[in-house]
C-alpha cells in the first residue's frame, strides 16, 4: 500500500498534475480499492468541507492580503531608504541594510516571496550599482526573503497550527527569537562577504527623515506581534487588524492604491488562497484514507520500536524534508507530511513548538532549493538577465547557515520554546 501511495503520487507530479489534485486523485483511487469502493465516496464532501471548516485557518486569507496590498503600496521602498542611511556606513552596510528591511518587511507580510519581490525590486540595482558584486546580491536577497515564513505572522506556521491542532499564537511566539538570531547571522556574513565596500553616512537629518517617513512600516509589526504577544488580540484578529492598517496606508498615506491595482490585489489574493485550500483538502483526503489503512500508525510505531536514538530518527526526517524541498513547495510538503511526521515527533519526546520551527527553517531551505525554490525564480523575474544558476551559487553560503542553525536549535531547543514557556 505504501508503494501505492509514493508510486501514485511520484507519477501525478512528474506528468505535471498540479499538487492539490494529485493528492485528490491519489485519495479517491485509494478510496476505490481500500474503502469499499464507490461506497467510500460519500465521505468525500464531508471530509473537504472539514478540512476548511477550522476557524484557525481564517486568518490564512486575510495574511495573503495584506501581503498582496503591501506590494503596491510603497512601505518596501522607504523601508529600504531608512535602513540603507542608518546602516550604509558600515562595512557592507547596504547588505545589512537589506536584512534589516526583509526582517521588518517578513514581520509584516508572512510571506517569503512577497518579502523576497518587494525587497529584491528596490535593492538589487541600487546594490548593483554601489558595485556589490551581482552574484552575493542575489544569494543575499533569495536568503533574507526566506526569513518572511520564519519572523512572525506566517503561513506555514497557521498550516502546522491547523493540520497538527497546535496554538497558532504560540508558533508565533516561538518564530521570534530564532527569526532575530538567524538574521543576525545572515547580516554577519553578509557583512563579512562586502567588507570592502563603505558608503559615505548619512547625516543625522536624512536618518531621522527616512525614519519619519518609513514609520508607518515600522509601525505595522509592533501593532501585529505586539497585540498576538500581549494578549490584546488572537493571531485571526491581528490578521484583520493588519489588512486594515494596510488598507489605510496604501490609500490614505501613499495614495497609489486604484481601481486597477486594487483588481490586480483581490485577484492575486483569491489565486494564492485558492491553491493554498485545495491543496489542503487534497491531503486532508489522502490523510482519510491512509488514516483508514493505518499507515501513519504504522510508521509510527515502526520508528519508535527501533533500537535506534530518536535523534537517528530526527536527522532522518530532515534529510526527507530537505529532498522534498527540492521538488514540492512549502504548502505541499507541510500538508503532505505533518500528519505522518506529527505524531512520530510526539512520541519521540520532541517538543512539536520546537519541531515547528525545525519544519519552518526547513521550509526555508525549499524555497532557496533547486529546481523548484520558489525564491529563485522570484529574483530571476526581477531581472531577465540572472541565471538561475548564478543565484544558487550566491545563495549556498546562506543555507549552510541554516543547517547550522537546524543543529544549533537541536542542541539548544529553548532558543524556540523559551518565550512560550514565559508566555504560559
Amino acid at each position: 500500500m505504501n508503494i501505492f501511495f509514493v508510486g501514485g503520487l511520484s507519477t501525478f507530479l512528474l506528468i505535471g498534475l498540479p499538487v492539490a489534485f494529485s493528492l485528490a486523485l491519489l485519495a479517491v483511487a485509494g478510496m476505490y480499492f481500500f474503502n469499499g469502493g464507490t461506497f467510500a465516496f460519500m465521505q468525500i464532501p464531508i471530509i473537504s468541507y472539514k478540512s476548511l471548516d477550522d476557524f484557525s485557518l481564517t486568518a490564512l486569507p486575510m495574511y495573503v492580503l495584506m501581503s498582496q496590498i503591501l506590494l503596491v503600496s510603497g512601505v518596501g521602498r522607504d523601508l529600504y531608504e531608512m535602513a540603507s542611511r542608518w546602516f550604509r556606513h558600515f562595512p557592507g552596510g547596504l547588505a545589512i541594510a537589506t536584512l534589516f528591511c526583509c526582517t521588518i518587511f517578513a514581520a509584516i507580510s508572512g510571506s517569503s516571496v512577497a518579502t523576497a519581490l518587494t525587497v529584491g525590486s528596490v535593492a538589487l540595482p541600487e546594490m548593483v550599482r554601489r558595485g556589490y558584486n551581482k552574484r552575493h546580491v542575489l544569494g543575499l536577497l533569495a536568503a533574507g526573503g526566506t526569513l518572511g515564513i520564519l519572523i512572525p505572522p506566517s503561513v506555514p506556521m497557521i498550516i502546522y497550527g491547523s493540520v497538527t491542532g497546535e496554538s497558532i499564537g504560540k508558533l508565533f511566539i516561538a518564530g521570534i527569537v530564532p527569526g532575530l538570531i538567524l538574521t543576525i547571522a545572515f547580516m554577519i556574513f553578509a557583512s563579512y562577504q562586502t567588507r570592502h565596500i563603505r558608503d559615505v553616512p548619512a547625516t543625522w537629518k536624512e536618518r531621522m527623515e527616512a525614519s519619519k517617513t518609513a514609520i508607518w512600516g515600522l509601525m505595522l509589526p509592533v501593532i501585529v506581534i505586539g497585540g498576538i504577544y500581549s494578549g490584546l488580540f488572537t493571531p485571526t484578529e491581528a490578521a484583520a487588524v493588519g489588512v486594515v492598517l494596510s488598507f489605510a496606508i496604501s490609500a490614505f498615506v501613499y495614495r497609489n492604491l486604484n481601481m486597477d491595482n486594487f483588481k490586480q490585489i483581490i485577484f492575486s489574493t483569491v489565486k494564492t488562497n485558492a491553491m493554498i485550500l485545495l491543496i489542503i483538502v487534497g491531503a486532508m483526503l489522502l490523510g482519510y484514507i491512509m488514516t483508514v489503512l493505518q499507515i501513519p500508525q504504522t510508521i509510527t510505531n515502526y520508528a519508535t520500536e527501533q533500537d535506534i536514538s530518536p535523534w537517528v530518527i530526527f536527522i532522518l526526517i530532515n534529510v526527507a524534508l530537505l529532498i522534498l524541498g527540492m521538488f514540492l513547495e512549502t504548502v505541499s510538503i507541510l500538508v503532505i507530511t505533518l500528519p505522518i511526521l506529527y505524531p512520530i515527533i510526539v512520541a519521540l519526546g520532541f517538543d512539536p513548538i520546537w519541531f515547528a520551527i525545525i519544519m519552518v527553517i526547513n521550509m526555508e531551505l525549499a524555497l532557496i532549493s533547486p529546481p523548484v525554490g520558489l525564491n529563485l525564480f522570484v529574483l530571476k523575474g526581477i531581472d531577465r538577465s540572472n541565471t538561475i544558476n548564478e543565484i544558487v551559487r550566491g545563495v549556498i553560503p546562506y543555507a549552510i547557515i541554516m543547517v547550522l542553525f537546524i543543529v544549533l536549535l537541536s542542541f539548544f531547543p529553548e532558543i524556540a520554546t523559551f518565550l512560550v514557556d514565559n508566555v504560559e
